[in-house]
């Protein structure tokens, strides 16, 4: 591996961590997905084609490692920590704090392929082809799964809204 190339990857390693949480919604198991990511690419390296960014290429192996514990806790449920959330530390302001809670918590309700889109395209910036590479699945399904994630999450930060209970939600769209 080039001094370069392993510039590249030091440098991507903030992004990574970041996309972890996000993804993982804890701290230590945020680490263990980036340091299984690394190891991996690592032991890969040779299999990178240099089509593309490395960054994007380690976020493809992210999701996958992703992937596979989703499913590796799904074979075990006992093993899963259920719909508990950990704490975040107090920011200096409440209000501040209540919305990033809030923002945490709607994000872990989405289904992980739209959370993973959303965070490739709205935290790490990526290109819509490059979290296509990434995650494997075509250009418009991560348009489809881009569009639903921020659809539910500003339905889900918005909250109830009494004038529109007990309307369609085909018909709430088409008023707007």
């Amino acid at each position: 591996m080039r001094s370069q190339d392993e510039a590249e990857i030091v440098a991507s390693i903030p992004s990574l961590r970041r996309y972890a949480r996000a993804l993982v919604g804890e701290r230590d198991r945020a680490d263990d997905l980036v340091q299984d990511t690394l190891e991996r690419a690592c032991s890969r390296w040779a299999l990178w084609r240099r089509q593309g960014e490395v960054r994007a290429w380690l976020f493809g192996i992210m999701h996958n490692q992703f992937v596979d514990r989703l499913r590796a806790q799904r074979s075990r449920p006992e093993d899963s920590v259920g719909d508990a959330l950990p704490e975040q530390p107090q920011r200096p302001q409440q209000t501040d704090a209540l919305e990033l809670r809030d923002l945490e918590r709607v994000l872990q309700r989405l289904p992980p392929e739209q959370r993973e889109v959303l965070l490739l395209v709205a935290v790490e910036e990526l290109s819509y082809q490059e979290v296509a590479s990434a995650t494997g699945v075509p250009l418009g399904t991560v348009m489809s799964r881009l569009s639903r994630a921020r659809a539910r999450l500003q339905e889900e930060l918005r909250g109830p809204d009494p004038a529109r209970a007990g309307q369609p939600a085909e018909r709430i769209r088409r008023v707007k």
